[in-house]
């Protein structure tokens, strides 16, 4: 075991303020599962076009992403930051105001534009700013986001989408967003060494530079497989616990809610053994857990509400167990000055990869009425732990190149210190 070195107070308000950003961004997305049976009924839309309003904000975010990459290096990371967050809750609060499928699909495309970009502008924050034995611990602690939005969030969003509507949660949203993004302003410290070893002048050769490394390209590959499989169940995921599972609308919030305090609980621990153990066999083990889970839960028949929330417990922990050391390790792939073109890229694939996912989703689930069990979810299952395997394999290679890079630097450290006399 590896004695894991202590943060200082500034990296602790660093870590509670992206936690805080990423809990909204988590929260936007996120909630569209548990209103997809409520926007399905009162839109009078079918599986296939709710997977496109799903997929609108990742192709977006995707397109963004791509086209903001070779300039993510020539700014203070900061300000980047204050910027798309800002136009995050303006998306956010659009919408809430939105009234039909197209307004909503429009909505879902400009909060994806600069939503998409504050998860990879964060994680080139936690790169700079945090040692990679650190950062087990930082993502899981800025990824409990995903548990918390579960435990407040997404029951709280639920609770005002019955009493007023599906529009409330997302104006919620965009009112805390807009508190947080102002304490990012006034709080959080300039983010910009990078800008001292920037080589290339020009953007775009600085993105062409970026995605031409072999290395690189790997990490990329592995985080647009592992997104595919993601978004594959998390659009359907309500519709199938009410029409298929036969969960209440008054049940849904405490599901939710469940899952995710078992998150907020597994998280941290998996942070800590992510930096204490070997992050590939916590990603593997994690993987192989995930897939058995996954087909038993896409199979599922209606059960008592304990034996599904056991289940959503396991997958959940399953998820995380593969999210954690995963994102740690991609973390250790770039070079400083290449850090937010590549964490860029990376996002980018990954909602490019999600959304693609999500509308190959739409198209295998069908459903026969607004009230009809969801048909073909057991699929979804095997095609998730098909593209799981490949997945493995990827983020092993991953682990090769982070721990090459690792000893290289390691031994540089030491040819640079001073001969004893």
């Amino acid at each position: 075991m590896k004695q894991m070195p202590a943060f200082t107070t500034h990296q602790k308000l660093v870590i509670t303020l992206l936690a805080l950003t990423q809990f909204t961004v988590v929260l936007d997305f996120m909630v569209m599962s548990p209103l997809g049976d409520m926007l399905m009924k009162s839109m009078n839309i079918k599986p296939n076009q709710f997977g496109l309003i799903v997929s609108a904000y990742a192709f977006s975010a995707g397109v963004s992403g791509l086209l903001t990459a070779g300039f993510a290096d020539r700014f203070d990371r900061k300000r980047l930051l204050v910027f798309f967050y800002g136009g995050f809750i303006l998306g956010t609060f659009c919408c809430g105001l939105a009234n039909s499928y197209v307004t909503m699909v429009a909505a879902r495309i400009v909060t994806g534009l600069f939503g998409g970009v504050i998860g990879a502008i964060s994680l080139a924050i936690v790169t700079d700013l945090f040692d990679i034995s650190q950062r087990g611990r930082v993502m899981g602690f800025t990824q409990m986001a995903f548990g918390a939005s579960q435990v407040l969030g997404i029951p709280i969003g639920l609770y005002l989408a019955n009493a007023w509507g599906w529009e409330a949660p997302f104006l919620l949203i965009a009112g805390l967003a807009l508190v947080i993004v102002l304490l990012i302003w006034f709080i959080l410290e300039p983010v910009n060494a990078h800008l001292a070893v920037q080589r290339d002048k020009n953007a775009f050769l600085h993105l062409w530079h970026t995605v031409q490394k072999g290395d690189y390209r790997i990490g990329f590959a592995a985080t647009a497989l592992m997104s595919v499989g993601g978004f594959m169940m998390m659009p359907f995921g309500s519709a199938f616990a009410i029409n298929n599972l036969h969960i209440t609308a008054e049940q849904l919030p405490l599901l939710f809610m469940v899952t995710g305090v078992s998150s907020l609980c597994i998280m941290p621990l998996l942070g800590k053994l992510s930096d204490k153990i070997d992050k590939f066999r916590l990603f593997a083990t994690a993987a192989l857990f995930m897939m058995g889970v996954v087909i038993v839960y896409t199979h599922l028949s209606p059960h008592p509400l304990w034996m599904i929330m056991g289940l959503n417990i396991l997958m959940m922990g399953g998820i995380v167990g593969r999210m954690i050391p995963f994102t740690t390790l991609i973390t250790g792939i770039p070079d400083l000055s290449d850090r937010g073109a590549f964490m860029s890229v990376n996002s980018s694939l990954q909602q490019i990869a999600g959304g693609i996912a999500a509308l190959i989703a739409g198209m295998i689930v069908s459903q026969q009425s607004k009230y009809s069990p969801l048909e073909h979810y057991d699929t979804l299952g095997w095609v998730i732990v098909t593209l799981t395997v490949p997945c493995i394999f990827l983020v092993y290679r991953v682990s090769v190149i982070v721990k090459k890079k690792l000893a290289k630097g390691a031994v540089v450290h030491t040819a640079s210190l001073p001969a004893e006399v």
